[in-house]
């Protein structure tokens, strides 16, 4: 589990605390308000887990050896330009790729929770492969981050036997998808393609399209050979 820009030493200390409580060990927070974060690992139950939490500057460092990234999100008004799965759907397909991931070797599954006042950022969710979400009254939409993260991780721990049939191979790391994403981006810059292409909002365009993609190792490594073919050319072309 991944935690983003978390403020409250309560609400940190209630998600690590139902992490412990349903199992989960594996903790990162990206970029904690430290008083937040020291004052958290007093948590009643939740110590180990937040001893062992893993700290990082960002969210593609925190992500980096993950074959699969799940943002969480209120839904609200946001204009999302990812696939939504409520969390009944989400949780199963989850559970399968972990499986198919634990037979293959391939890297985990991280799942992102956002700020308790904005939640997951469009720059932070342009990491992820898909978004999932609560559902919840629409008058009163966001939940506090610790009742969010206990219900998920219920939810895996009730259908962790639901069965939905594994992809074949091995699914690439966001490490190996981000190299895929520069390497695009680069060769778009230099082909002047669209001629305004250097905004956040753009980048983070090509980011999602690079996600959604899905690629397995071997396919991200042929892809990865091909576009850096193209940025050869055409920098040898400029020259």
């Amino acid at each position: 589990m991944v935690l983003v820009d978390a403020r409250n030493p309560l609400n940190i200390g209630a998600a690590a605390r139902a992490m412990s409580n349903f199992g989960f060990r594996h903790l990162r927070v990206v970029h904690p308000y430290d008083v937040a974060f020291q004052g958290a690992r007093s948590a009643v139950g939740a110590a180990d887990v937040l001893a062992r939490a893993e700290k990082y500057e960002t969210v593609a460092d925190a992500v980096a050896d993950c074959s699969l990234v799940v943002g969480t999100t209120a839904v609200g008004h946001r204009d999302l330009q990812h696939s939504l799965h409520r969390l009944e759907v989400g949780t199963p397909l989850i559970c399968a790729h972990l499986r198919s991931a634990s037979g293959s070797g391939s890297g985990p599954c991280a799942l992102l929770f956002g700020s308790e006042k904005f939640g997951l950022s469009n720059k932070d969710m342009s990491h992820c492969h898909w978004l999932m979400h609560i559902p919840t009254h629409e008058e009163h939409l966001s939940m506090n981050l610790g009742q969010a993260v206990a219900i998920c991780l219920y939810e895996f721990i009730r259908d962790s036997a639901v069965l939905v049939e594994p992809e074949m191979g091995t699914p690439a790391s966001s490490a190996e998808m981000e190299r895929i994403h520069e390497t695009l981006f680069t060769a778009l810059q230099a082909s002047g393609y669209p001629k305004l292409n250097s905004s956040e909002s753009f980048e983070g365009a090509v980011r999602r399209l690079v996600r959604r993609l899905r690629l397995r190792t071997g396919d991200a490594e042929f892809f990865l050979g091909m576009l850096r073919q193209i940025v050869w050319k055409l920098k040898k072309k400029e020259g």
